[in-house]
């Protein structure tokens, strides 16, 4: 499969299914048109006196066998349809998946949580209506259209090259008059609700900035314009989709009076039995149909090529990025002991000032180092760089030598992370620590749980291990949060442990309790904790103070506080949360 196709390889992987699919939509057309024509050859052979019974009683039964068939083809067709659009869905999906898993953190320093979900659901949706509303009903109008202009030429070859151009300006003219106006106006609508999934997501996820700084009102504002400006958009196709299927209906009852002109003046001529007049003209009505959603189907190209360039434009990203950097098996970190380095690591985001600047530290094994700063200092992007989700712009990140960006998605199995809110999920406590390491027993988990001193207050629960968590761990405080994360990472059993502020927003007892279990149970681990304030730093080996992208203090602590005003200062300012 080529890289950067998403539409014929699972369209030759599905051939099978996809003839049966055209065969039997048109199978449905015929069958209704087929209906039709019975039925009016019926109504008018009835108005007259038959020959015999058999002239009146072959039409019935064909019209009920018509009937039947209509309804059974129309069945199995949709069924088989969906069958093949899900088939090719779940493919897509798991290719899709395949490309976004290893890169998660690096998609999530790149992309916007409203894009991921633009892709993830909006695009792959979008192609799903490819097939079932434009590839699938394109290819049986055509082939309907082919069919019913042969049927034509063994009456009249003059009057089928007719029909054939006039049914064609419905089949070809139409759709792409109707491509050429909305073109502009579905991309701009596709891209409109792109924006408004960001801008909304981006809402849900800073609500409390929003709250806090009083400026929800001026959120809601701007989102309700943005939408209005969409909806207009909207308003506009939906005006030139109203006057272009009046047109089309207009074409419609044109070919009717056509059929009927050349029917009247074939039964006149004595080429045609006036019985047939009826039936000509209903056949019209259901062929036409099928022709009906060719404008919609045509016109919808735009927003699938825009879906197919997002994600082929996210794939080559990936891919192109995987080429420069090779893969490193992370076992070979894993079997002695693992040594951080920076080397001189500078770091800016596109057209944007330094956020690091020249850093350079060593964390060896079991060596625990507390990493201060205020906010914007670059903390954040000196985690991001260990994770591997960004390489820096100078210099490097090493685990052992290693680049930290070539350990790719097995960089878990070398670093685990502890934030300020990490996600319990809505299953029981035990599977919730076990995900840590899937394979782990109930005895191993059980001593995870010891180890953070949460086995007994467990224990104590009504239904124990069992327990739900409920959705993002609600049904516990967030120091008993921390701890089942805790434990979660004792059983991941990565060398390298970073604790990034997972304290902030616990008062001060169960902040330094809490403080006191992980230097504790992270014991022979080399941990790099990431703090603003200073309670427990006395715990720390070594303390780093990070300003404006580059260290500006180093040493322990009990070095800085006797040798470094600035430190000093620090710590006194943190005094009364210190004596708490």
């Amino acid at each position: 499969m080529k890289k950067d196709q998403w539409i014929l390889p699972y369209v030759k992987k599905n051939i099978k299914l996809f003839m049966i699919v055209i065969l039997l939509g048109g199978l449905t057309v015929c069958s209704a048109a087929s209906l039709m024509y019975t039925s009016g050859y019926l109504i008018s052979k009835a108005a007259t006196r038959p020959e015999n019974v058999l002239m009146i009683y072959v039409p019935i039964v064909a019209v009920r066998t018509f009937g039947i068939l209509r309804a059974v083809s129309r069945y199995v067709e949709r069924l088989t349809s969906h069958h093949m659009i899900l088939n090719i869905l779940s493919d897509m999906r798991v290719r899709l998946y395949k490309i976004l898993e290893p890169q998660a953190l690096k998609l999530r320093s790149r992309f916007r949580t409203g894009d991921m979900l633009g892709i993830l659901a909006d695009d792959i949706e979008h192609l799903q209506n490819m097939y079932l509303k434009t590839v699938i009903p394109s290819i049986a109008a055509l082939l309907l259209y082919v069919v019913f202009i042969i049927a034509l030429g063994f009456f009249s070859w003059l009057f089928a090259g007719l029909v054939a151009i006039y049914a064609g300006v419905l089949v070809f003219l139409v759709p792409l008059v109707s491509l050429l106006v909305t073109r502009a106006k579905n991309t701009m609508l596709k891209q409109g609700r792109s924006k408004l999934y960001r801008r909304l997501t981006d809402a849900v996820m800073g609500v409390s900035d929003w709250v806090f700084s009083g400026r929800q009102a001026d959120f809601i504002s701007a989102y309700e314009d943005a939408e209005k400006k969409w909806y207009e958009i909207e308003q506009k196709r939906q005006r030139f989709t109203r006057w272009r299927d009046f047109a089309v209906q207009c074409l419609v009852a044109g070919l009717v009076l056509i059929m009927l002109v050349w029917a009247g003046g074939q039964s006149a001529a004595g080429s045609l039995p006036h019985t047939f007049i009826a039936a000509f003209v209903l056949v019209v009505f259901p062929l036409t149909e099928a022709f009906f959603p060719l404008s919609d189907s045509i016109g919808s190209i735009p927003e699938y090529q825009d879906s197919l360039l997002r994600i082929e434009r996210l794939q080559s990203k990936e891919e192109a990025e995987d080429q420069v950097v090779p893969a490193v098996n992370a076992e070979e970190v894993r079997l002695s002991d693992v040594t951080l380095c920076f080397n001189h690591v500078s770091f800016s985001y596109e057209k944007q000032q330094p956020v690091l600047n020249g850093v350079s530290f060593t964390l060896k094994q079991g060596e625990k180092i507390a990493l201060l700063g205020p906010s914007g200092a670059g903390k954040s992007t000196i985690l991001t760089l260990i994770e591997g989700a960004l390489s820096p712009t100078s210099g490097q990140v090493t685990f052992n030598g290693m680049k930290a960006e070539s350990l790719r998605g097995d960089i878990s199995h070398v670093v685990a992370v502890l934030n300020q809110k990490p996600h319990l999920f809505d299953t029981t406590i035990l599977n919730n620590i076990r995900l840590g390491h899937p394979e782990a027993s109930d005895e191993e988990v059980y001593w995870a749980a010891r180890q953070v001193k949460l086995h007994d207050y467990i224990e104590s629960l009504p239904n124990g291990y069992q327990t739900s968590v409920q959705e993002t761990g609600n049904r516990f405080s967030g120091g008993e949060r921390q701890r089942i994360a805790l434990a979660r990472i004792l059983l991941q059993g990565a060398p390298i442990v970073v604790l990034d502020e997972p304290t902030v927003g616990l008062d001060p007892k169960t902040e330094r309790e809490l403080l006191m279990t992980m230097f504790e149970v992270l014991d022979g681990k080399t941990v790099l904790w990431i703090t603003h304030h200073l309670v427990g730093a006395e715990a720390a080996d070594r303390i780093l103070f990070l300003d404006h992208g580059s260290i500006k203090m180093e040493g322990s602590h009990q070095k800085l506080l006797k040798e470094n005003s600035r430190y000093q200062r620090l710590y006194q300012l943190d005094a009364p949360i210190l004596r708490d």
